[in-house]
């Protein structure tokens, strides 16, 4: 039973993580109805910048982290601005490739600025640890549990409360009606793609600090990791997105967890195929998530 419970621990720490990434995929679907695949540059880009504030420039941690999610949303809406926004209207395929192509052009950036070292980003927390019975808790997975929580009331309150969450979520159900009432899509656009950058810098600070985690190329790969997450709790929900992060974490490490010494037939990596699966089965069921939004197409 203890080694269950430490592993649905960190199962949840884990899916705390991919949440955190799945949500900026979701807030840019939510506004634009664009699959954006250049969120994975932006983690690895908001964990470049904390490491700089924070090591270079000798910035304590959180004003280092504070700084570093507000350049990623000012560079999220740079990106949109410059580039996005002249495809507006533009068949969704071209936009998706765009996507993809500033991926690629930011994981070359990163190499050429910082290297292919392994960087030590720091942290407050350390190799700390403490204990509920006989689980052991780190305190960095407390952490990220916690700021993905947080993260989630706090989309809740923007899309229910504020002006501009109603506006997007407006200008997501039906555009053409939402300038009809005077809302501005370039700057629900421009904002999500702000909330995105700085969603996805506070999953690149996550995965690159705590004990033995670093900053290095190939932390974008956790996009790809989170992508299940997003597709199986709903495309167009925040609390979806979270729901599935945690599910895909949990299998995840349970996975590896219970596979060796039952399951080895499969492989030693199976763990990081099963939340396909996962994926797979539950939208053989449910086409749109757990939790997207069912289209209602009337012929």
């Amino acid at each position: 039973m203890t080694k269950f419970l430490q592993l649905l621990f960190q199962g949840f720490a884990l899916g705390a993580q991919y949440a955190l990434v799945a949500l900026g995929f979701v807030v840019i679907y939510k506004a634009t109805r664009v699959i954006n695949f250049a969120q994975g540059g932006l983690v690895a880009l908001g964990a470049y910048f904390a490491f700089n504030f924070h090591r270079t420039w000798d910035l304590p941690w959180w004003p280092a982290v504070l700084l570093a999610l507000l350049v990623s949303a000012a560079l999220g809406a740079l990106i949109e601005a410059l580039i996005l926004r002249r495809m507006v209207g533009q068949p969704v395929f071209a936009v998706i490739m765009i996507t993809i192509g500033l991926l690629i052009i930011i994981e070359q950036a990163t190499t050429i600025v910082w290297g292919f070292d392994n960087l030590t980003l720091g942290d407050p927390w350390g190799i700390r640890t403490t204990k509920a019975g006989n689980v052991v808790l780190a305190i960095s997975d407390l952490w990220t549990i916690g700021l993905a929580a947080v993260v989630l009331i706090g989309f809740f309150a923007f899309f229910r409360y504020s002006s501009l969450g109603v506006a997007m979520r407006a200008t997501a159900l039906d555009q053409e009606a939402a300038l009809a009432q005077g809302i501005s899509a370039r700057r629900v656009f421009a904002l999500s793609w702000a909330i995105a950058g700085m969603v996805a810098a506070l999953a690149g600070v996550t995965l690159a600090a705590g004990g033995p985690n670093r900053v290095a190329p190939g932390i974008d790969l956790i996009a790809l990791r989170a992508f299940p997450a997003m597709i199986l709790g709903g495309l167009d929900s925040p609390g979806g997105a979270v729901v599935g992060g945690v599910l895909i974490g949990v299998t995840e490490v349970m996975t590896a967890g219970y596979q060796a010494g039952h399951f080895d037939f499969i492989g030693a990596n199976f763990s990081s195929v099963m939340p396909y699966v996962v994926m797979v089965l539950i939208l053989l069921v449910r086409p749109y998530g757990l939790f997207g939004t069912r289209e209602v197409r009337r012929v």
